[in-house]
């Protein structure tokens, strides 16, 4: 990635405060594997309006980032306030589930993957079996939920049908 920073670095010189350019530096830093770096770089480019898509993936990569650094309070924060903005955004779903597995909920981010495939994986196969597989993702995410006493079974979608 030293050739892209490079070359990002001189843009940024003459745009310092183009989000847009502070988002790109930001990345080829990410990738490079200097993630404190990247990390202050995507908070100044949303701080100054980065917008659209381009703020969707900031915040999923910067979430990512925060994650990767052990920040994961501030990642799952960064996730749920990207969310808010972008609700439909299955990427940022799949990747809050990675930081809810960080942070020691693994119910939690099983269930919001079993969300996604039953809200957006297209397959014959797979259709008799979103009503159990959500079932099993509202059982999951109710274990999350602290000093929740006696859980309740799994629902099932039809007699016979895997839990």
């Amino acid at each position: 990635m030293g050739p892209s920073i490079a070359a990002l670095r001189v843009v940024h010189a003459e745009h310092p405060q183009n989000p847009r350019v502070l988002y790109e530096l930001g990345g080829a830093y990410d990738t490079a594997g200097d993630e404190a770096t990247a990390a202050a770089l995507y908070e100044h480019a949303m701080s100054l309006g980065l917008a659209g898509d381009l703020r969707r993936r900031c915040f999923l990569q910067y979430g990512s980032t925060l994650r990767n650094l052990g920040r994961i309070e501030e990642s799952l924060a960064t996730f749920d306030r990207a969310r808010a903005e972008f609700p439909d955004s299955v990427a940022l779903r799949v990747f809050e589930s990675l930081t809810l597995h960080a942070a020691g909920r693994p119910d939690a981010a099983l269930a919001e993957l079993l969300e996604v495939v039953a809200d957006h994986v297209d397959s014959p196969e797979l259709d008799r079996y979103k009503p159990a597989i959500r079932g099993n993702a509202a059982y999951l995410a109710s274990l999350d939920i602290p000093d929740r006493a006696d859980p309740t079974p799994s629902p099932r979608a039809e007699p016979g049908a895997p839990r």
